[in-house]
């Protein structure tokens, strides 16, 4: 019975250490993660010239789709003027869509 009392105290030592280990695993871990994030931080930030590339090529793209719906508004109407009533349809969607977007597309004066 003695030496099962003196094994006890031994067992819960290297649980103690375990428990240690393990608490004090997520601290050494965020060392890391903080080394590691500050790069992370690095590569996520986004500079203001990037942010300017970024709008304009939305800018393009939104600059773009509202070339091609003229092109289409410019065609189905058209087709509409000689009473094909689909090329009508069809031209107001494209009209609705421009009228959308139009607002979003900076306006340059030439």
């Amino acid at each position: 019975m003695a030496a099962a009392l003196l094994i006890l105290p031994l067992a819960g030592c290297g649980a103690a250490g375990a428990v240690v280990d393990l608490a004090s695993m997520p601290v050494r871990g965020t060392g890391r993660a903080i080394d590691a994030g500050s790069t992370l931080v690095d590569v996520a930030t986004v500079s203001q010239s990037e942010r300017d590339e970024k709008r304009g090529r939305e800018i393009r793209r939104r600059e773009e789709r509202l070339g091609q719906l003229d092109r289409e508004y410019r065609k189905q109407s058209e087709k509409c003027g000689r009473g094909d009533a689909e090329a009508c349809r069809k031209r107001e969607t494209a009209w609705y869509e421009m009228q959308r977007l139009m607002p979003s597309v900076p306006y340059e004066a030439r």
